[in-house]
C-alpha cells in the first residue's frame, strides 16, 4: 500500500433543491470510508463535503414553498448536515456556498480571471437545462429533452460574461491523456478523451443576468456569477482560500485534492470548466476524479413519481447506521450502475450480517463464556488477506475489500462447524480451535473500522477483553 503524508478527498457539494437521497449518501459514505482508511494508516486527512445553495432553480423551489430563498437553502442545509451526523460520517468541514467567505473569496477569483483577460462580456445564446443549470448541445439531448431531468431546454439568449474556456482545450486534454489529471474508471476517462477530440471546449457563460439567488458579478452588479462557477471553488475555499491574493496564497496547505468522488452526471463540468478554471487561476489540478455509476431501483430509475425514491432516513431506520453504510459499499462494484431495492438489500442483510458477521460473533462469544477461557489477542492476522484488503481499498474497489472479509467469516463458520467446539469436554481442546477464530475476528474488525466504524469498535472492544462476553447478535435479522 502506497503511503503519503496527507489525504484531501471531496464529494460533491450536493445542490440543495431537495432533501438528501440515496446518491448522496452513496457517495458521502463512499468519502466517508475513505477518509476513515486514511486516518487509520496514520494520514492527515480533510474530507469535505457542503451543499451548493444558489441559483434559478432554488429561487423557484423557495417561491414555490413560500420561503425566501436564505430560509428554504438553511433548512434544507441542515437536513443533510443531519443525515450525515446520523450515517456517522467523519466530515472535517461542510461549506455552504451562501457563506460570507466563500462569496468573497469566489468575487476574487472571477475579478482575477477578468483581469487576466479569460472573462469577457459578449451575447450568449444557447439551450439551457435548468435541472441541471447548465448549456447542452443538441446532441446532448434525447428526443429534445435532457437525459436527465427529462425537460426541454429554454433557448436562452441575453448578455453575458463568457469564460475563455476553449484557450485551455490543448492542455487539460494532455494532462488528462498522460493521467497528470486522472479521470477514473478508464471508461470515464476515455469518454472524455472523446468529447475533447470530437466536440472540443468552447468559451461557456460565467455569469446570468435574470439569476438574482446568487453571487454579484464583480464590477457589475447586474449580473450574478453563474452557479457552477461559484460551486467548483468550493474545493478551495472549504480548506480557507480567501481567492487569489498575496495575503492567502494560491493554493491552501491541502491542495490538490487526492481524490473528488462524484456520480457520471457531473463528470463533464468536473472535466472542464473546473480544471479551466484552475489553470486560469494558475492552481494545481486536483489528482483524480473517480466517477461512480447510478443505483436503479428494482430494474427502474429512481423517480418520485414512480414512488421508488430511497431516502437516507429510511436505510437508517431498516438496517441501523452500519447496516445501511455495509449494504450500499458492498452492493455494487464501486464506478459501475448497480441494481437495488429494498428486496436486495433484505437478503444482503440477513445474509451477510444477520446470519454471517453477527451469527459468528454471537456464536465465538457465547462458547468463550462458556468455557471460561481467558484470551490475549492481538491485533493483526492473515498477512495475505490484508494485503488483498489494502490492494482493493488503494484502487477504490470497495466491494472487493469487503469480500475479502466476508470470505473469512465464511471459513471461520466452516472451522466452527467441522471442529464443533461445543461437542468437546477438553478445555485445551477448546480454546485450540477457538483461539483463532476469534483471533480473526478481532482482525476483520480492523479492517471493518472504515465501513462499520460502531461495530467495528463494539467488537474490538469485546474481544479485547481477557473474558469475552456472549452478545446477542449485533443484526436482527429481517423476516
Amino acid at each position: 500500500m502506497s503511503r503519503q503524508s496527507k489525504f484531501y478527498i471531496t464529494t460533491p457539494i450536493y445542490y440543495v433543491n431537495a432533501s438528501p437521497h440515496i446518491g448522496h449518501t452513496y457517495t458521502t459514505v463512499a468519502a466517508d470510508v475513505l477518509a476513515r482508511f486514511h486516518r487509520l494508516l496514520g494520514d492527515r486527512t480533510f474530507f469535505l463535503t457542503g451543499t451548493d445553495e444558489h441559483g434559478a432553480k432554488i429561487a423557484e423551489r423557495a417561491a414555490e414553498e413560500g420561503k425566501e430563498p436564505k430560509q428554504f437553502v438553511d433548512d434544507i442545509a441542515a437536513k443533510f448536515q443531519s443525515v450525515w451526523k446520523s450515517l456517522d460520517i467523519s466530515f472535517d468541514r461542510f461549506i455552504r456556498t451562501t457563506e460570507a467567505e466563500h462569496k468573497q473569496a469566489i468575487r476574487r477569483a472571477v475579478e482575477s480571471m477578468v483581469k487576466k483577460g479569460d472573462i469577457y462580456k459578449d451575447k450568449y445564446e444557447g439551450l439551457y437545462c435548468q435541472g441541471c443549470e447548465q448549456f447542452k448541445n443538441e446532441k446532448d439531448l434525447v428526443n429534445g429533452l435532457c437525459p436527465d431531468h427529462k425537460i426541454k431546454p429554454v433557448l436562452m439568449s441575453e448578455e453575458a460574461y463568457m469564460f475563455r474556456q476553449s484557450k485551455y482545450q490543448k492542455e487539460i486534454l494532455a494532462k488528462i491523456k498522460n493521467d497528470e489529471f486522472k479521470i477514473r474508471p478508464l471508461e470515464r476517462k476515455n469518454e472524455m478523451v472523446s468529447f475533447y477530440e470530437n466536440e472540443g471546449l468552447k468559451d461557456v457563460a460565467f455569469s446570468r443576468q435574470k439569476v438574482k439567488w446568487g453571487i454579484l458579478f464583480p464590477g457589475d452588479d447586474t449580473h450574478t456569477i453563474y452557479v457552477w462557477a461559484d460551486a467548483l471553488l468550493n474545493y478551495l475555499t472549504g480548506l480557507g482560500w480567501q481567492g487569489p491574493s498575496a495575503s492567502s496564497g494560491q493554493a491552501p496547505e491541502f491542495w490538490p485534492p487526492d481524490i473528488q468522488l462524484m456520480s457520471k452526471d457531473i463528470l463533464r463540468v468536473h472535466s472542464s470548466i473546473w480544471p479551466a478554471m484552475l489553470l486560469s487561476l494558475e492552481i494545481p489540478l486536483p489528482k483524480q476524479l473517480f466517477i461512480h455509476g447510478y443505483f436503479l431501483i428494482d430494474s427502474q430509475k429512481m423517480s418520485k413519481s414512480l414512488g421508488n425514491v430511497i431516502s437516507p432516513e429510511q436505510l437508517i431506520e431498516r438496517y441501523g447506521v452500519d447496516g445501511a453504510r455495509y449494504l450500499l459499499m458492498s452492493a455494487t462494484s464501486f464506478g459501475s450502475d448497480g441494481d437495488i431495492g429494498f428486496k436486495f438489500f433484505d437478503e444482503k442483510y440477513n445474509a451477510d450480517l444477520a446470519n454471517g458477521l453477527g451469527n459468528l460473533i454471537a456464536r465465538v462469544s457465547t462458547l468463550l463464556e462458556k468455557n471460561e477461557i481467558e484470551i490475549d489477542l492481538h491485533h493483526d492476522g492473515d498477512k495475505q488477506l490484508a494485503d488483498e484488503y489494502y490492494q482493493a481499498m488503494e484502487i477504490l474497489r470497495f466491494d472487493e475489500a469487503l469480500k475479502t472479509i466476508w470470505r473469512k467469516i465464511a471459513e471461520c463458520d466452516e472451522s466452527l462447524s467441522d471442529k464443533k467446539p461445543w461437542k468437546l469436554e477438553d478445555k485445551a481442546e477448546i480454546t485450540a480451535v477457538l483461539m483463532p477464530i476469534a483471533q480473526n475476528i478481532l482482525h476483520l474488525a480492523e479492517l471493518l473500522k472504515p465501513f462499520m466504524p460502531g461495530t467495528a469498535d463494539r467488537i474490538i472492544e469485546q474481544f479485547s477483553q481477557k473474558q469475552v462476553r456472549k452478545t446477542e447478535s449485533l443484526f436482527v435479522r429481517i423476516v
